[in-house]
This record gives structure tokens, C-alpha cells and sequence, in this order.
């Protein structure tokens, strides 16, 4: 509420109307109090100096008339002091003396106010806080001095002082006296802690001229009004005593010579070092503002500050200071006093860091190679520096000059440096406030768009690519995407090759900062141009190490080796991160780049093989397939490549190629479930699919009438009519014979079916069973059926296969035999009967002896196949629609179905059709054979073979062959033996060996069509 009212008490003033001032106190000096304010206009950072005048109203209540007339002069003749140092700031132009910025004014509650460069503290206030450390701990008091930053943020200002802070400041200190005594031939008169101010940079400023006068018998010409040693000294107790001249740190000169010289400035110069060494830091002459006190010090030579006594310090003082530089300053005899330009020149201040300050305090009169040669000697001396000289000095000077070109690069040098030493804090925000904004202005701001090269800008751009590392570690994202990523751009853009290979060098330092779009659409197309325009071949191969680094990969050869290097992982360095750019830019983006290079050079070729090694990893197979591998195909021809590189290429290549080939057969895999069955059914020729086949090769319905209606067409070309099974396998009887791949053995419920005998074998005790009546099974899940292609097979040769005994038609009364033999020799002889399925002769097929069954599908059961299938058979045969016909059982996609009679009729001869029962009507053992012929399509011999679990064809063996007289059925290679009317089984004979079955088989089919 007191604050608010100081500044209500201000009312409105030019300083009110254009400058924010901010209510957090900075400081105090004296009896001003310093707030933070930012000009309107401008925004730039000052210091308001209020002095409220109630403070010396406060004693003026309880005063007599009379003395009330008193004091109110005394009053103004305060205020008119403190208005006498504003004018004097004015007055008095040079670094170590504050700057006026606005004039003082009063305001309405006649109080005083003015502004001046921004200051953070006084030189009393960091000695009360570092007592305050001392004696508290760390924090102490000083926890209640904030500053307040330029984003609004508040934070407790941070009171690091050290010797060579000392050392910096008085040599300022001094510099201001030196300018006060022989430029002004003023006297200070007042030179106390109170009066020195230190600004952002750490510099030492010299205020508090309240008492500042001429120096006596001095001709200089002045327009400030000298004072009165009588009425300054005279102490009165109504005033704060910051109001009135400190003692403590005042010349005998004035006190007991009452003379004003410049020399009493530098008795009290001599005070101030003491104080600053001392513990607590206060003056060695102790006299609470009474003169009788300050004289008695005088009077004894212990009361005075001498080498004898350590000057009266708590603390011992440094040697130089000690021994040289305080015996000429706290002495008795002004004319034994140093001067200031003497205490400039003292042993205290020769030191390497003291001087290299100085010589940054009047960098701007040295030569041009004075400069250069100071700052590349400063960049080795600057780890012994404080941090806080570093931080609040040397970089802001530096920063000063870096309006001269010339010096830009060697400046930046030492910026980098002091932000690489300071703690990482610090860095950040020097870095952050003080750095980025001036590289910002002279690189992208001011930057002239010129395509002529500049060297010196070249070199600080160089110098700004080098130190990126450290610019990522001090800069937050945002910063860094508005203000130093456009001077990587203007690197990149730069017409010097060099500075264009070093940009390119620095993305692994940049991607980590930045986000993917800013990558992706500002990045990523300046690398792309930059590449693609380029002549040079440096640029080249520089162009894609950055591609690498884009993609994801890493430029460091250990990244990518193969773990047999020894090295642990610890030990190698880390890659880079994830991948910045997306795999539709790596694909349709890069890929064409890299394409498009006309080069053979080995050095791009083994870049491009870098970059395309990450794009394979992550590119689709079918991309890596199309393109990826006819480029590398391209490049590993070019016969400037060595033989280490070619196999570096040949790697990639058999690498990928593997990769391609796991995902497609994965990929295939995936697509047919499992499903493994047509590529093993595919070579088994066990039936035809689809009735086209049956319709192209001659046989009709109509022949199909007439050939269960009795009829005789001598025109019909089907095999039925033209001389059967047995003239289709004589006619192919001279070509080789095929193996068939096995087929699937067909079970009943609950039963099994026998293994097929051969003519070699022992006859098997015959077995009858009971007669059923055939129906259509049910298909089974595991049965498929692939249609060959008939154009591709090649010259077949005689071989072992799996055939089991033809099938023959026999009584609806079915004998399931145990084993049944084939003797193929007898096959081969005339037979003077009929074929079954013709009236016509049959004959036979002269065919080798076959192995017994080994194939993996030899017990594949056709009668599975469901009646749904029938669409899809390659060859059926339906009864006429008479009324006592039964319709015949679809063999699904397998080929050949009969039912049998609903009446089976009394036969006294006929063909057996195989042997077996079961509850339907199945084909239980099939085995194709096939034969391709000029003469005619020929289905190859059918055996039947005992089914035990189904009734109907046992085994039967078919082969096909395309040509010109069309399709006949062949004779069937082992007749059957028929048993009694009631039953169909009798199990297979040989031919030879019973005459008598011969004359049965005649009348087979005719048996047959009676019952239809």
C-alpha cells in the first residue's frame, strides 16, 4: 500500500507518461530507491530513481514554530542536493559514471524522479548480502532481492563477487576519479559503497554526486555550485543519514583540514578497497556519523588504518594491494597520495585477467591487428576467468563489436567458448538473452541477398555451423526453428562449396531439435536442391551422407558394422535417432534422386550405396524389387569400382533379394492359408474337371441314349461305341506308359480299405460279403482336385506305379475280397469276348508288370466327393429317364459314377466291377495313367481293387490323350471274374487262368443294359 502510494504521489509526470515502471524494487542507493521501467516506444530496459520526500517530512510533527522554519530549510536544502546530482549526472558524460537518461522531476507530492541506464544493484547492497551469506548460510537475506526477467518471470539475482570482481571494479572506480579530477576539476566528496552502481554487464558505475564540488584553487570552468565543509559535515539527527555525507569513508582532508582536494578522493578510495576485503564489509574507520568520534581515530596511530595494524581489516589483504597500492592511499599527507591514473598503473591491477579487461574497455581505439591479435589470445585465457566476469563483461563487449565484419569470426570464437564454459543455466540464458538475437540480426535480419561470395561472413557462418552442438545445448526448439535455422539455410544457400559441405555435415546435430514437419517441408527440399543442382562431387557425396542421416542412418562408419569388431556396445557411438523423414519420401523423394545421378565416381556410387541400404530396410519388398535392385544392378557395374566395393554392392543386393524373397513366399503363404493341397494333387491325372472336356472330345448326351438304349451308332466316336476301353489302350499301347502320382484310399464307417495284390502275389482266402445297394457318399474336407494342362506333358516312359486291379461291372451283390493279384502279361493276350461297355470286340493293351502301390495319395477316395460336385466331373454317365432308372451318384470333380439297379436281375455271366461294400458309391483306390498319342485320347487302363468300407470302383487307373480320331475309352486291363447273380464279389482273376470267366465277361454289358 506504501508503494502504491509513492508512485500515486508521483501523479503524472513525462517519465509516468512514457515509461512502464515496474513495482518490484531493484534496489537501493542512498536514499533513492531503483525500480525496473521499459520506454513505451521502444521497449528497451531502464532504471527509475524515486526519492520520496516524506521520508524528511517525518521529523518535522513534533518542531516548534521556529524550528519547523529551520528544518524546512534544512529540507530543501537536501532536495536541492539530490536535485544538484541528477543535474550532475547530466552533466557528466564517460563509461564509469552513470548515465542520465531523463532529467529529474518533481513530482506532486514533491518528490523527486529520474532515469537512467538500467543498474541491477548497488556495490552496499551486494556487500550486505554477501554479510548476510556469511553469516546465515547460503540464501540469507539475499533471498529477498529479485530481479525481474524481460518475459515477466521473477528470480533472486545472484551476488557472485570475487577478487578479480574487485579488482575490475575499482580499476572502473579509478577511471571515473581520473575523469572527475582532470577532465571536470570536480571532487566526489561522497565515494561510498552507497555510491556505486553495477549495471547487466558487471561494470562498476560512479553516482551519488550529491557533494560533489570544485576542487579549490582549480580554473576549470563548471556550473555546479561548490559546498560547505562546515554545513555538509555538521550532522543533523532529524535527517536519515542517508541524506547526509557518510564519515565513515571521509578524508581527514575535509574533517580536520577542511580542504577540499582530489586527493581526499582517494583517501576514501582507499577505504572502499579496505571494506571490500574486510568482515563484515565496512569501513576500517568506524564512527556512527560524529565527528568527535572520526577525530579520535587521528589522535593515536592504532586508530588509524596503517600497514602496522593490516589497516584495520579482519581479513589478510592481497600483497600487492597491501604492500604497494594502500600506503599511498590511507595516509595523512595528501601530497604522499597516489593520483588515479597512478592507481591504474599499480602492481594490483598487473595481472593477465585484470589487463585483458582493460584491454576490452578500450578495444574500440585499438588497431585493426591489435584486435585480431587480442582475440586470439582471449579464447586461451578465458578458463580462468569467473563465471560472472564471463557472463556479465566479456561476452557483452564482445557482442558490442561484432558490428565489424572483419572480427566476426574470430569474435564468435570466444561467444562460443564462454557459452561452453559457463554452467549450463547460465549458458542458456546468456545465450538465449544475449547471443541469438545478435547472430539472428546479422546472418538473416540485415543479411545482404547477394550471390558474390563474403569472405568474412563465410567465416562466421562457418564458425556458427561448427558450434551447432553447442548452440542445440543452449537453445530450445522453438528458438532454435525461428532464429538459427535460417542461417543453416543461408549456409546452405551460400555460393562457397565449403561452407555448403559443412551445413550439410551438421544434421545429426540438428534433427534432434527439430520436428518432423519442419523437416520434411523445410529441410529436407533445400538438401534435395542443393543435391541435385550441384556440379561438384564433394557436394555430391555430402548430399548423400545427409540423406543417410535423414533416413535415419548414421555417417559414422562403426554405426553400421557387423559386430565383429570388437567392440562392445557401450563402445561404439550411437546412431541416429529415428528415422526424421516418412517412407513415402524415402521412396518417391530419394530413391529418384539418387536414380538420376549421372556420375560413375566410386566415392558416389559407395554414398548412394550408404543411403540406399537404409531406404531397403524400410522401403516395401515389391519397391526394393522394381527399383531399389536395378539400380544397385547399375551402379555395381561401373567399371571404375574396385573389388571391395563391387562386393559391398553384391551384399546389398543378395541382402534385399533375401528380403524380397522371405516376404513373398510369406506373403504366399499367407494368401493360401495353409492350404498345401493343389501343388500335391496337382501332377495326380485321377479325374477330368469341368464337362467341357467330355463335350469337346465327341461324346453327347445322344450317344450316351443310345448307347444305354441298345443302340448301335457306327458314327459315335465315343470310346463307349467305338471298340471300348480295351481299343483305346491298344491303340496306345506302343507308347510308354506314366506314372501317376498315388491318390487317397476312400474309407467307409468303420472300415478300412485292403492293400491291392498282383499277379505275383499269393491269392488271398475270397471273402463274401453281403450285397448293398451303392449311394452317393458324402466328400470328404481333404479332397481336391487340380485340372492338369494336357498341352505340357512330355514323352512318357514305362514306370512302376500304384495301380491297383481294373474295375468291372459285377451284380449288385458285392464280395469284398482280402487281396486280389493282376497279372498284366495275361492283359496283353486277344480276348474273344466282348468289351463290357461295347458290342464290339475288345482288345488289349500289352502292358509291363507293375510295382505294388508307393505313392503318398494311392488311397485317395473318390467316393468322398458330395453329388454337389457333379457340375465340375469330367466324365458321367446318367441313366435314360425311364422309370426304373436309378440316377447315378456324382463322383464330384473325380470322374466316372454308375448306381446300380434298383432290381438286380439273375446273371448267369457278366464282368465283376471290382469288389467291396459299403453304405454308398465311391471310388476307393485311383491311380491315373496317362498316355499322349497321335492316334486318339486314349483314358489309360482301370484296375478295380477291393474297397472294403464303400461299394462301388476299387481302383481304377485312367489315362488321357489328345488326339485327332478323339477320345475313346480303352479296355479295361484286368476283366473281372463274376461270382452269382446275387452279389458282385468275386475277386480278380487273371484272364489266362480261368477260360471260363472269359465267356461270362461277354455278356457283361448286355447283362447291364437287361437291367436298365
Amino acid at each position: 500500500m506504501a508503494l502504491a502510494g509513492v508512485f500515486k504521489s508521483l501523479g503524472a509526470t513525462n517519465i509516468n507518461s512514457n515509461y512502464s515502471i515496474s513495482s518490484t524494487l531493484t534496489t537501493t542507493a542512498g536514499p533513492w530507491k531503483i525500480y525496473p521501467a521499459k520506454k513505451k516506444s521502444t521497449g528497451k530496459e531502464y532504471s527509475v530513481f524515486v526519492f520520496d520526500r516524506k521520508i524528511l517530512d517525518a521529523h518535522s510533527k513534533d518542531l516548534s514554530r521556529s524550528s519547523a522554519a529551520g528544518f524546512k530549510k534544512v529540507v530543501e536544502e537536501v532536495v536541492e542536493r539530490l536535485k544538484k546530482e541528477a543535474s550532475s549526472l547530466a552533466r557528466l558524460r564517460h563509461p564509469a559514471i552513470l548515465e542520465l537518461v531523463e532529467p529529474v522531476e518533481e513530482t506532486r507530492g514533491g518528490g523527486l524522479q529520474f532515469v537512467t541506464e538500467p543498474v541491477t544493484t548497488s556495490l552496499a547492497q551486494v556487500l550486505q548480502e554477501k554479510d548476510d551469506q556469511e553469516r546465515n548460510g547460503v540464501g540469507g537475506r539475499s533471498s529477498r532481492y529479485v530481479r525481474e526477467e524481460p518475459d515477466g518471470t521473477r528470480r533472486r539475482r545472484e551476488v557472485e563477487i570475487d577478487e578479480l570482481e574487485y579488482q575490475k571494479g575499482l580499476l572502473q572506480v579509478s577511471k571515473a576519479l581520473e575523469f572527475l579530477h582532470e577532465n571536470a576539476g570536480l571532487v566526489h566528496g561522497n565515494l561510498t559503497p552507497d555510491a556505486i552502481l553495477i549495471n547487466a554487464k558487471s561494470d562498476w558505475k560512479v553516482s551519488g554526486l550529491a557533494f560533489c564540488s570544485p576542487q579549490q584553487d582549480s580554473n576549470k570552468p563548471t556550473s555546479i555550485q561548490p559546498i560547505s565543509l562546515s554545513e555538509v559535515l555538521h550532522y543533523e539527527p532529524r535527517l536519515p543519514r542517508t541524506v547526509q555525507m557518510n564519515l565513515d569513508y571521509t578524508s581527514p582532508d575535509f574533517v580536520l583540514d577542511n580542504n577540499l582536494t582530489s586527493s581526499a578522493d582517494m583517501f576514501s578510495l582507499g577505504l572502499l578497497c579496505v571494506s571490500l576485503y574486510n568482515t563484515p564489509h565496512r569501513s576500517p574507520l568506524e564512527c556512527n556519523s560524529s565527528l568527535s568520534s572520526y577525530k579520535r581515530h587521528f589522535q593515536s596511530s592504532q586508530g588509524v588504518p596503517s600497514s602496522t595494524n593490516n589497516y584495520l581489516c579482519s581479513r589478510e589483504l592481497p600483497k600487492e594491494l597491501a604492500n604497494h597500492v594502500l600506503p599511498r592511499l590511507i595516509t595523512r599527507r595528501p601530497a604522499t597520495r597516489m593520483t588515479a591514473k597512478e592507481f591504474q598503473q599499480s602492481e594490483y591491477f598487473n595481472n593477465i585477467m585484470v589487463k585483458t579487461l582493460r584491454f576490452l574497455d578500450s578495444f574500440p581505439a585499438k588497431t585493426p591487428n591489435e584486435k585480431q591479435a587480442f582475440l586470439r589470445g582471449l579464447i586461451k585465457v578465458l578458463p580462468d576467468f569467473p563465471n560472472s566476469v564471463m557472463e556479465k563483461k566479456i561476452l557483452p563487449g564482445l557482442l558490442e563489436e561484432m558490428k565489424d565484419k572483419e572480427l566476426i569470426s574470430l569474435i564468435l570464437h570466444n561467444i562460443f567458448k564462454i557459452v561452453e564454459l559457463l554452467p549450463s543455466t547460465a549458458g542458456k540464458r546468456a545465450f538465449g538473452d544475449r547471443v541469438r538475437p545478435v547472430i539472428k540480426d546479422i546472418f538473416v535480419t540485415n543479411a545482404k541477398q547477394a550471390q558474390e561470395r563474403d569472405p568474412a561472413r563465410d567465416a562466421g557462418l562457418m564458425i556458427i555451423i561448427e558450434q551447432l552442438p553447442v548452440i542445440v545445448s543452449a537453445c530450445p526448439g522453438k528458438e532454435f526453428k525461428d532464429d538459427i535455422l535460417p542461417i543453416i539455410f543461408a549456409a546452405l544457400e551460400s555460393p562457397t562449396p565449403v561452407l555448403v559441405g559443412a551445413a550439410l555435415q551438421c544434421l545429426p546435430s540438428v534433427l534432434p531439435v527439430l520436428d518432423f514437419s519442419t523437416i520434411k517441408n523445410e529441410l529436407f527440399p533445400v538438401v534435395a536442391m542443393i543435391f541435385s543442382k550441384t556440379s561438384s562431387l564433394a557436394i555430391k557425396v555430402r548430399g548423400l551422407q545427409a540423406f543417410v542421416v535423414l533416413c535415419g542412418g548414421s555417417t559414422d562408419p562403426l554405426a553400421n558394422n557387423d559386430g565383429l569388431d570388437g567392440l562392445g556396445p557401450s563402445e561404439r557411438k550411437p546412431s541416429s535417432s529415428s528415422s526424421a523423414l516418412d517412407k513415402f519420401t524415402m521412396q518417391e523423394k530419394i530413391v529418384p534422386l539418387i536414380k538420376a545421378i549421372k556420375t560413375k565416381e566410386p566415392a558416389v556410387m559407395i554414398a548412394a550405396l550408404n543411403v540406399l541400404r537404409i531406404v531397403g530396410k524400410v522401403a516395401d519388398a515389391d519397391f526394393v524389387a522394381m527399383d531399389i535392385l536395378p539400380i544397385l544392378w547399375a551402379m555395381s557395374l561401373t567399371p571404375l569400382l574396385d573389388l571391395k566395393q563391387f562386393q559391398s554392392f553384391m551384399d546389398l543386393i543378395k541382402s534385399l533379394s533375401k528380403r524380397v524373397e522371405d516376404e513373398q513366399t510369406r506373403k504366399l503363404q499367407e494368401l493360401n492359408g495353409g492350404n498345401t493341397g493343389p501343388a500335391e494333387d496337382f501332377m495326380s491325372l485321377g479325374g477330368l474337371t469341368g464337362s467341357s472336356a467330355l463335350d469337346t472330345n465327341g461324346t453327347s448326351a445322344n450317344d450316351f441314349a443310345a448307347l444305354v438304349g441298345g443302340g448301335n451308332n457306327n458314327s459315335n466316336t465315343s470310346p463307349l461305341d467305338s471298340g471300348g476301353w480295351d481299343d483305346a489302350l491298344t491303340s496306345g499301347s506302343n507308347k510308354p506308359a506314366v506314372t501317376s502320382a498315388g491318390i487317397r484310399s476312400g474309407t467307409g464307417t468303420g472300415r478300412s480299405t485292403p492293400a491291392a495284390t498282383f499277379s505275383w502275389s499269393s491269392t488271398p482266402p475270397v471273402t463274401n460279403t453281403p450285397s448293398t445297394t451303392l449311394k452317393p457318399q458324402t466328400t470328404g474336407s481333404n479332397f481336391r482336385t487340380v485340372t492338369p494342362d494336357l498341352n505340357s506333358f512330355q514323352a512318357l516312359t514305362p514306370q512302376s506305379t500304384q495301380f491297383s486291379q481294373p474295375l468291372q461291372p459285377t451284380p449288385s451283390t458285392i464280395t469284398s475280397p482280402t487281396g486280389t493279384g493282376i497279372n498284366w502279361g495275361a492283359a496283353t493276350q486277344p480276348q474273344a469276348q466282348a468289351n463290357p461297355w461295347s458290342s464290339t470286340p475288345t482288345s488289349t493293351v500289352t502292358s509291363p508288370s507293375i510295382a505294388p502301390p508307393t505313392g503318398a495319395f494311392g488311397g485317395m477316395n473318390l467316393g468322398q466327393l458330395s453329388s454337389n460336385n457333379r457340375t465340375s466331373s469330367s466324365f458321367s454317365l446318367q441313366p435314360p429317364p425311364s422309370a426304373s432308372a436309378v440316377s447315378s451318384p456324382g463322383f464330384g470333380t473325380g470322374g466316372f459314377s454308375l448306381a446300380p439297379p434298383p432290381k438286380p436281375p439273375t446273371v448267369t455271366s457278366g464282368p465283376a466291377w471290382g469288389s467291396g461294400s459299403g453304405s454308398g458309391s465311391s471310388f476307393g483306390n485311383l491311380g491315373t495313367m496317362g498316355s499322349l498319342s497321335n492316334g486318339g485320347n486314349s483314358l489309360g487302363g482301370m484296375m478295380a481293387a477291393k474297397n472294403a468300407g464303400n461299394s462301388g470302383f476299387g481302383n481304377m487307373g485312367s489315362g488321357m490323350g489328345m488326339g485327332s480320331s478323339g477320345m475313346s475309352m480303352g479296355s479295361m486291363m484286368q476283366p473281372l471274374q463274376p461270382q452269382s447273380s446275387s452279389g458282385w464279389g468275386t475277386p480278380l482273376q487273371p484272364q489266362q487262368a480261368q477260360p471260363q470267366q472269359q465267356q461270362q465277361n461277354k455278356s457283361g454289358l448286355d447283362k447291364y443294359e437287361s437291367l436298365l
